[in-house]
């Protein structure tokens, strides 16, 4: 064995001795767990580390190492500075206090400065990688450059995936009407990978918004800033729908009667055309709806009842007055889309629904959706007491009463709470007819 060879095997065992020391005495690890952290914050090992509720066992062996009296404290505070000079005074002298915080946590000691200076090093070269990998001039190439660092994964390898699956987000839209589980498989090779509350879903929604911004001119696509957010539960869907993915088709649809479409490729939508020649209602998928660049009624003017039994009553009576939907309870997505056409248009609309809170309030979220001449349809009070059922509304539900603002609907809403019972468009449906059969003269 040469010299050395054997300065290294000394130096070996003089560190093994040293991690045998400290790790056989249990108050060590708390200490050095405390400087740990203090190298973190400082970059150094620096700082006081305080101890509390020290047993006698502990005392005798902090009292062993440093060199001090700490008999009957149940707390003590252990600078770093005495902390190293008596490490200095050991048998493991050549040993300093960072040399020894990485040979017990089998860790590089870093600052937090410097973890993400490396960090931000990494992911900048990932960006640059991927410019090198991405076609000048597209929308995956402008994200690339205005991004300050990629979405981070676990590992550098999981970031790196990460940044290459918003590349074949951002070169894959707009979508043409595709469903997300689609859109996901062409993506990544799961049709699961953007589903709504992974991580993938939420990264999706963010590359989805951003799009959104430099796509639609929009300064800042964020909540309140569009009439989206009156219904926020379909404001995340209406964004998919913008980038041309549907996030939901089998239970998204719109029930109508009387309205023709013109589609995107400026041709007549003869499935809408054949509906309307025949006088009956069909249910309109959501991706149809997306297909579609304008529509048309007779007297340019809709009708739209909430509630599907009072609707189908109504469709058995339709003269090709007007066009007549059904909301269904909440607005789907569909449903929307058709009243954007609907202003479009110009179109007129006049909307009923029930004589209780939630239905109050869904009337009042349509006014203030629609872009354009939106009137109630039997929604006062007197047309409430024709209504009233027998249904006794909580407390809890009367409470949403209070968000009812239109002065159209306040003294209905006052009426509910004062009876304090449901009204419900069934026993309207006969004014409602009437109406319909005089739309000339009524409306």
């Amino acid at each position: 064995m040469n010299r050395r060879e054997s300065d290294a095997g000394m130096e070996k065992q003089l560190r093994e001795e040293c991690l045998a020391y400290f790790r056989e005495r249990p108050v060590f690890c708390r200490v050095l767990d405390g400087f740990r952290e203090k190298y973190v914050s400082y970059g150094k090992f620096a700082g006081t580390v305080v101890m509390k509720n020290l047993s006698e066992e502990d005392r005798e062996d902090l009292e062993g190492f440093l060199g001090r009296n700490y008999h009957g404290k149940k707390s003590v505070s252990i600078s770093a500075k005495r902390f190293e000079q008596a490490l200095l005074r050991s048998r493991f002298g050549e040993i300093s206090g960072k040399e020894l915080l990485e040979l017990y946590f089998e860790e590089t000691m870093e600052s937090r400065k410097e973890r993400k200076q490396k960090e931000e090093k990494k992911r900048q070269e990932m960006i640059d990688r991927a410019k090198k990998e991405t076609l000048p001039g597209t929308l995956a190439a402008q994200w690339l450059e205005e991004m300050q660092s990629p979405e981070a994964g676990k590992d550098p390898e999981e970031t790196w995936q990460m940044l290459l699956t918003g590349i074949g987000i951002l070169n894959r839209l707009p979508a043409d009407a595709q469903y997300l589980a689609v859109f996901a498989a062409q993506v990544t090779g799961n049709p699961h990978a953007f589903d709504e509350g992974t991580k993938g879903g939420r990264y999706l929604e963010q590359l989805i918004r951003w799009y959104l911004q430099k796509t639609e001119g929009i300064p800042e696509y964020e909540r309140g800033a569009s009439a989206d957010h009156i219904f926020p539960l379909i404001e995340k869907q209406k964004h998919f729908w913008k980038a041309g993915i549907l996030k939901d088709d089998v239970s998204n649809y719109a029930l109508a009667v009387g309205i023709q479409a013109e589609k995107k490729d400026g041709c007549f939508h003869k499935g809408m055309d054949g509906f309307f020649k025949e006088g009956q209602p069909v249910q309109i998928p959501l991706s149809v709806i997306a297909g579609w660049e304008s529509v048309c009624c007779p007297q340019n003017r809709a009708l739209i009842v909430e509630n599907p039994s009072v609707y189908a009553m109504l469709c058995g009576q339709w003269k090709e007055s007007c066009a007549l939907l059904c909301m269904n309870g909440q607005p789907r997505l569909s449903s929307l889309l058709l009243l954007d056409l609907f202003a479009k248009a110009k179109m007129e609309v006049w909307y009923a629904g029930d004589f209780d809170p939630e239905g109050l309030l869904i009337a009042q979220k349509l006014k203030q959706y629609y872009q354009g001449e939106f009137y109630y349809w039997h929604m006062t009070a007197a047309d409430y007491e024709k209504s009233r059922s027998l249904e006794v509304i909580s407390p809890r539900r009367l409470k949403i009463l209070e968000k009812i603002v239109d002065e159209q609907l306040m003294e209905t809403a006052e009426a509910i709470k004062v009876e304090k019972v449901a009204g419900y468009q069934e026993n309207m449906w006969k004014v409602y007819l009437e109406d319909l059969m005089a739309a000339d003269t009524v409306f």
